[in-house]
C-alpha cells in the first residue's frame, strides 16, 4: 500500500511549479498537513503505564478532514447521530447536480457557489414537500456537498437524505405512502426545473457571470434507500477522510500515479495512471474552503428541532438495530500489556531528539 504523505514528499515541489498560479494557502495547508501525518516531521504524544512506568511517544495524527487516516472516530460518531434521528418513513436520496459548464464557476467562486447551490437544493425540496398533497408541511434532510467523481475530478453535486415525512402547520405528522409498484416522492425532472430556476437566481443575484451557454435540461436523481441506514453509511464514508484511501494507490512509479475507483454501473474496478504532480492536484481540487461545513441538516432535523424530534420519536417509535460508534482502542504498554495514558501533547521532534541525546 502507497503511502500518500510519500507522494507528497516526492512530487510536493513539482506541483507546486506547475500549478503555483491556482494554489490557494488552504492547499498549501492540506499539503503541509498530509505530508507529515504521523511521520518523524509531525509532532509527539508522550504516553505512560502507570503499572511499569514504560514511557511511549507517538507521532500525532494531522486531524485534517481530508487525510485518509484521521478523523475515522468523528466520521463514525457523525453516522451515529445521523441514525438516532431517523424516523418510521421511507427514505429517499436525491442528488442534485451542477452542469460540466458552471465548474469553472464553482471552482473560483467556491464558497459562494456550494453555499448557494445547498440553500436553492433545500429550498427546492422544501417547496416540493409543503405543495405536496400528501406532506403539506415542512420536511426534514440532511445534505452532505460532495465535489469529486469517483475518478477524482472536480464534479460538484449534493446528496439529500430525505424521509417522506413532513410537519405540518399544526404540528401533525404527516407521512407519504411510497410504496406500490415502484418507490416514488417526487419527480425528478420537476425537481431538476426548479432547482434550475432557483440556482440561476441565486448566482445572479450574487453578482456571479453565468456562462454563455449552458443546458435546459439539469440532472436530479431521486431513488429509494429504505431505512436510510445504507445512503448515510455511503455518505459518511467521504465525511472526514478524503476522496481517496490509501488501498486504492496501486503504484507510484516512473513519476507516476495508478490508482483505482469502483465504477457505478460495472461494480468493476477502473485504473487511471496520470503524473504524480497531477494525481496531488486532483487530490486538493477537493479541499473546501476554510470552516466551510459539507454537512448540513434542515428541517425537523435541524439541532434546533430537538424538542419535535423526541416527540416525534416518543409517538411514533422507530424500531432498529442500534448503531454505536466503536470507542477509541487503548494504548497498550509494549512491557507489561496495561493501558497506558498520555501525559503530553504536541511534543516538537527536535525536543525529543534532544532528550535522546542526553540519555
Amino acid at each position: 500500500m502507497m503511502l500518500l504523505s510519500s507522494i507528497i514528499k516526492q512530487f510536493k515541489h513539482t506541483l507546486i511549479n506547475q500549478h503555483s498560479a491556482r494554489l490557494l494557502p488552504s492547499h498549501y495547508k492540506a499539503l503541509e498537513s498530509l505530508g507529515s501525518c504521523r511521520t518523524r516531521q509531525s509532532p509527539l504524544m508522550q504516553a505512560g503505564c502507570d503499572e511499569c512506568d514504560h514511557q511511549l511517544y507517538i507521532p500525532h495524527s494531522c486531524g485534517h478532514r481530508n487525510c485518509p487516516h484521521c478523523q475515522s472516530h468523528e466520521s463514525q460518531q457523525w453516522l451515529e447521530r445521523q441514525l438516532e434521528k431517523r424516523v418510521a418513513a421511507e427514505y429517499f436520496m436525491i442528488t442534485f447536480t451542477l452542469p460540466a459548464q458552471f465548474r469553472s464557476l464553482a471552482w473560483h467562486h467556491q464558497r459562494e457557489v456550494y453555499d448557494l447551490m445547498i440553500q436553492c437544493a433545500w429550498e427546492t425540496l422544501k417547496t416540493f414537500c409543503e405543495n405536496d398533497r400528501a406532506l403539506r408541511g415542512c420536511a426534514g434532510a440532511i445534505a452532505v456537498l460532495h465535489t469529486h467523481a469517483r475518478n477524482l475530478d472536480f464534479h460538484p453535486h449534493i446528496h439529500f437524505v430525505i424521509p417522506a415525512a413532513a410537519v405540518d402547520k399544526q404540528n401533525r405528522w404527516r407521512v407519504k405512502d411510497c410504496e406500490g409498484k415502484r418507490t416514488y416522492l417526487f419527480c425528478h425532472k420537476a425537481l431538476a426545473k426548479v432547482f434550475r430556476a432557483k440556482l440561476l437566481g441565486a448566482f445572479k443575484d450574487a453578482g456571479l457571470t453565468l456562462p454563455r451557454q449552458y443546458p435546459k435540461a439539469w440532472v436530479v436523481n431521486c431513488k429509494s434507500v429504505g431505512t436510510g441506514a445504507p445512503a448515510l453509511v455511503y455518505l459518511g464514508r467521504y465525511l472526514y477522510r478524503g476522496v481517496i484511501q490509501e488501498k486504492d494507490i496501486i503504484a507510484c512509479q516512473d513519476g507516476k500515479v495508478t490508482y483505482r475507483w469502483v465504477d457505478s454501473d460495472s461494480g468493476e474496478f477502473k485504473y487511471k495512471t496520470v503524473e504524480g504532480a497531477e494525481f496531488l492536484w486532483k487530490l486538493l481540487c477537493h479541499v473546501l474552503p476554510r470552516r466551510f461545513r459539507r454537512a448540513r441538516n434542515f428541517g425537523f432535523l435541524h439541532p434546533n428541532s430537538k424538542t419535535l424530534m423526541k416527540w416525534v420519536r416518543w409517538a411514533l417509535p422507530f424500531n432498529s438495530k442500534k448503531f454505536k460508534a466503536p470507542e477509541r482502542p487503548p494504548i497498550k504498554c509494549p512491557c507489561c500489556g496495561a493501558s497506558m495514558v498520555f501525559v503530553r501533547f504536541k511534543i516538537h521532534p527536535a525536543d525529543y531528539r534532544r532528550q535522546l541525546a542526553l540519555v
